[in-house]
C-alpha cells in the first residue's frame, strides 16, 4: 500500500507542475502588437517578424495595455525570452506607466545588455542594484555601495551572450524584487523602509525599451503570472 501511495505521489508531481505553469498568461501573441501601446517617439522602433518582437531603432518604449490584469500589476512573475545583438542596449520595465516620449519616469528597469558600452549589464535592476562589468582594466571587487545607496555587484562579463536566447525572470512580491537570468539569480533587492527615491515599488504595467538607433534586441514568449 505504501508503495502504491508513493508511486501515485510521483505521478502527480508533473501534473502539479503543469497546473502551476498554466497560471502564466501570454502578453504577446507573436503576430502583432495587439494589447501593446507604443510611445509616440520613434514608434517605428517596434515591429513583429516570424513570431519575434523587435526593438530596433531610435529611443522608444512599448507598454502593455491589454486585458490581462487590467495592465496594472503589483505582485507578479514575468517571464520572457530575450536575445541581444552586438553592442545593443534595451530593458524591461515594470511598475511603470505609458509615456508619449522620453525615458519612463515611473517604475524600474530590468537591464538588457550583453556587450553595450554601459557597464550595467543584463540582470541589473538598473540604477538600483547593478550587475557591473566595467572591463578588464578595472580592478575586480565583490560589491560596492555608492553614497546614494546604488549597489554594484562586480562581474567579469554579462550573464547573457549576444546571438543566444536567454530566459529572463522578473519576480516582485511585496517590497522584494528578484531577477533571474537562465534560472540563476542575479539580483535580489528589498526596498528599505526609509526609501525616498522616485522609483518605488508600487504597481503598474510592463514595458519594453528600444534604446538607440544602433541597438537591436529580440523578445518572445512574454508571459505573466499575477500573484495577487
Amino acid at each position: 500500500m505504501r508503495l502504491l501511495i508513493f508511486t501515485a505521489a510521483l505521478f502527480l508531481l508533473p501534473l502539479m507542475g503543469c497546473t502551476q505553469n498554466s497560471e502564466f498568461v501570454s502578453l504577446f501573441d507573436g503576430k502583432s502588437l495587439e494589447g501593446w501601446k507604443v510611445s509616440e517617439e520613434n514608434s517605428e522602433s517596434f515591429f513583429v517578424e516570424d513570431g519575434v518582437l523587435y526593438a530596433k531603432g531610435g529611443k522608444a518604449h512599448l507598454f502593455y495595455a491589454g486585458d490581462v490584469g487590467g495592465a496594472d500589476f503589483t505582485n507578479f512573475e514575468l517571464k520572457l525570452r530575450v536575445q541581444t545583438t552586438p553592442n545593443s542596449n534595451s530593458g524591461v520595465y515594470f511598475h511603470t506607466q505609458y509615456q508619449t516620449e522620453g525615458w519612463p519616469k515611473v517604475g524600474f528597469e530590468a537591464q538588457v545588455n550583453s556587450t553595450h558600452s554601459d557597464p550595467k549589464k543584463t540582470g541589473s535592476l538598473y540604477g538600483i542594484a547593478n550587475v557591473f562589468a566595467p572591463g578588464v582594466d578595472h580592478e575586480p571587487f565583490i560589491a560596492r555601495v555608492s553614497p546614494n545607496r546604488e549597489i554594484f555587484l562586480y562581474q567579469a562579463h554579462a550573464p547573457s551572450m549576444d546571438g543566444e536566447w536567454f530566459d529572463y525572470h522578473i519576480i516582485v512580491v511585496d517590497n522584494k524584487v528578484t531577477l533571474k537570468v537562465n534560472g540563476k539569480t542575479t539580483v535580489e533587492w528589498e526596498q528599505p523602509e526609509d526609501w525616498t527615491k522616485t522609483r518605488r515599488i508600487g504597481h503598474g504595467t510592463v514595458g519594453i525599451q528600444a534604446h538607440d538607433p544602433n541597438s537591436t534586441t529580440l523578445y518572445k514568449d512574454i508571459q505573466i503570472k499575477v500573484l495577487d
